[in-house]
């Protein structure tokens, strides 16, 4: 398509200062208004996050297009690199001191050991973003969103996605341009091995950096934080689907097995909420796999329950015969082709018509995509050549290419990852 022809086919400049979607709304302010009198929604997770997607949809009814452009290529991404920088030199530690009552600019410089001038256009920009409060002529104070920014499972999130993630999206467009604009399938010709300038996968990568691996489970805990685990009935009927149907009377047997389950949060999570399986005669194994470096650094405080197992899941499955095994956020790091070794691998230890494998992760619906599914998409995209799959891109992996069956999917939806129950 020439130039000249999209010039042709451009909508009239007045759109671009016309709000987005006024028509809208009154229906977004009486939907919104139906909320009024509410006071569970700070622990009504779905209730809360049904009413600000109505407040998004508001706020971008409202916005034109000029303002959205100015916020996505300025105010936003320059709040990005505010805050990681505040992250590196101790700002939002500096604000909290002495109960986080109102400092001066100056005395926030002092504290950190920054220029006045530049640190007092970054806390205005922040403040003007409602990051920090502004009480007073060069003055700020810390409110709840900053407060979280001296805790690492939040700070570190903007400093893995910095160092680790920004340099891919960034030269996605350059990478694309090199290979017709067809998508990225591969890990180690990417656009996260293009704009990092290495050969190395990014496990690889990170793995001789210390600090980019403590920046990258740091964020692991923030990405999880607040969220229903995958066996809370809101999400799966574990203690029906798994438990209650197990094999008791073996005590060799192991009840679940967690592949690449890094240092085990998700196991001790699931024996806190059922006790009584980590109880008595019949009492099962529960055992973490992950390569060797990783369980070196689980805690010393591992629940004794839980038997560490080097292992790679390239490799064939050394436990046979378990209840479950499960996978957590593994498989969208792999394109199909590495899935479908992973997938194999288990297959091969299941007992037919007992062992199950559970994939805990995004289900796409066709419709109505949650913004925590696809960013995440994109970035396995750039990252690992890899992807957020649909129901039906499972069904090709996992009962087309592995021969498993599904026996079905529980997706609670608000960005929680779905349950896929999988069978011989």
């Amino acid at each position: 398509m020439s130039a000249h022809s999209v010039a042709a086919d451009q909508a009239d400049i007045s759109i671009g200062s016309t709000p987005c979607d006024i028509g809208n709304v009154p229906t977004l302010l009486e939907s919104i208004s139906s909320f009024r009198g509410r006071n569970d929604l700070g622990t009504n997770r779905d209730d809360r996050l049904d009413l600000l997607e109505q407040a998004r949809k508001l706020v971008h009814a409202l916005e034109t297009p000029r303002e959205l452009m100015l916020k996505h290529i300025g105010a936003e991404t320059a709040s990005f690199f505010s805050i990681a920088l505040g992250i590196d030199v101790g700002l939002f530690k500096a604000l909290v001191l002495h109960q986080g009552k109102p400092k001066k600019v100056k005395e926030i410089a002092g504290i950190i050991g920054f220029d006045v001038d530049g640190l007092s256009r970054i806390l205005r920009h922040l403040a003007a973003m409602g990051h920090i409060e502004n009480t007073g002529p060069d003055e700020y104070a810390p409110n709840n969103f900053s407060k979280a920014l001296t805790i690492p499972v939040i700070a570190d999130g903007y400093l893995f996605y910095r160092e680790t993630c920004i340099p891919s999206m960034l030269h996605l467009h350059s990478w694309l341009k090199t290979k017709a604009y067809q998508t990225p399938t591969t890990v180690i010709d990417n656009p996260f091995t293009f704009g990092q300038r290495t050969s190395m996968t990014m496990f690889e990568f990170m793995a001789i950096e210390p600090y980019r691996m403590e920046h990258f489970n740091h964020h692991m805990g923030g990405y999880r934080l607040g969220r229903p685990s995958w066996f809370e009935p809101s999400v799966y009927p574990a203690q029906e689907r798994l438990l209650a149907l197990r094999d008791s009377s073996n005590s060799d047997a192991a009840v679940l097995v967690d592949i690449g389950g890094n240092k085990g949060h998700d196991l001790e999570r699931f024996l806190s909420y059922f006790p009584s399986v980590a109880e008595g005669e019949n009492k099962g194994k529960f055992i973490l796999q992950d390569t060797a470096p990783v369980l070196a650094e689980a805690p010393s405080d591992l629940i004794s329950l839980i038997e560490k197992q080097p292992h790679d899941f390239f490799m064939p499955q050394p436990v046979q015969g378990a209840r479950a095994y499960y996978l957590h956020h593994i498989l969208h790091d792999w394109p199909d082709a590495k899935c479908e070794v992973i997938v194999k691998q288990i297959r091969g230890s299941m007992k037919k018509g007992y062992s199950k494998l559970l994939i805990n992760e995004h289900v796409i619906p066709a419709v109505g995509a949650n913004w925590e599914a696809t960013y995440l998409d994109l970035y396995m995209m750039v990252q690992f050549g890899s992807r957020e799959r649909t129901e039906e891109e499972w069904k090709v992996l996992l009962e087309e290419k592995c021969g498993m069956r599904i026996v079905g999917i529980w997706n609670p939806g608000n960005g929680v990852e779905a349950v896929i129950e999988c069978e011989i």
